[in-house]
């Protein structure tokens, strides 16, 4: 007869699993992927390093699964933003200055998260990851332009380029640990700009 776990049991386990998932991610905040090794995270958790492996079998597989963990807040948060009771420019301006605001507000995570080396499996995790907030701007940059507020552009193609260049501005300040003061007004000015938005009336 299969053995099977008790209820009791079962929740002791997902409580273990989430209790390493915390540390990894505080692992994750000081030290980046580079030092989230299974001893360093067992430590931080306060359990033996074979713990983690009844979780999960390898580095790899916890550095996915932490990868998808942290993202999936960061998406959350810029989602929320986009559905703010404001007009349309300014619901933009909301998930540009929560994106990079975020970002800058835990710098070593975000650096993580956007460009630090990584297994080829997180790698691929960030293509799912840069995905979801296009989508998030493609449907704002839509809306747009069905109300006139945006001039005629394609909103998958405009999102994922200001994805992109918005992430790659973010990599230099950081990298350094030092964001000015500036970045996010830049960014929230150069995004408003390619958009053809800058000068528009408010929807």
């Amino acid at each position: 007869m299969a053995y099977r776990r008790t209820p009791a049991i079962q929740a002791r386990m997902a409580a273990q699993r989430q209790a390493i998932l915390d540390a990894a991610i505080a692992v994750l905040s000081k030290q980046g992927y580079a030092g989230c090794a299974m001893s360093a995270v067992a430590a931080e958790a306060g359990v033996a390093t074979g713990s983690i492996y009844r979780h999960f079998p390898s580095k790899a597989d916890l550095a996915v699964e932490l990868f998808r963990t942290v993202v999936s807040r960061e998406v959350a948060a810029v989602s929320e933003a986009a559905q703010r009771p404001d007009d349309l420019v300014e619901r933009i301006t909301a998930v540009i200055e929560t994106f990079a605001g975020r970002a800058l507000k835990s710098p070593r995570l975000a650096y993580a998260l956007l460009a630090e080396p990584v297994d080829p499996a997180v790698d691929a995790e960030r293509l799912v990851f840069r995905r979801a907030f296009r989508d998030v701007f493609a449907e704002r940059i839509a809306e747009g332009v069905a109300k006139g507020v945006l001039p005629p552009q394609d909103p998958k193609t405009t999102a994922a380029a200001l994805v992109g260049a918005g992430g790659e501005a973010l990599i230099g300040p950081l990298a350094d640990g030092q964001p000015g003061p500036d970045t996010v007004p830049a960014l929230v000015t150069f995004t408003l700009r390619a958009l053809g938005a800058a000068d528009a009336a408010h929807a």
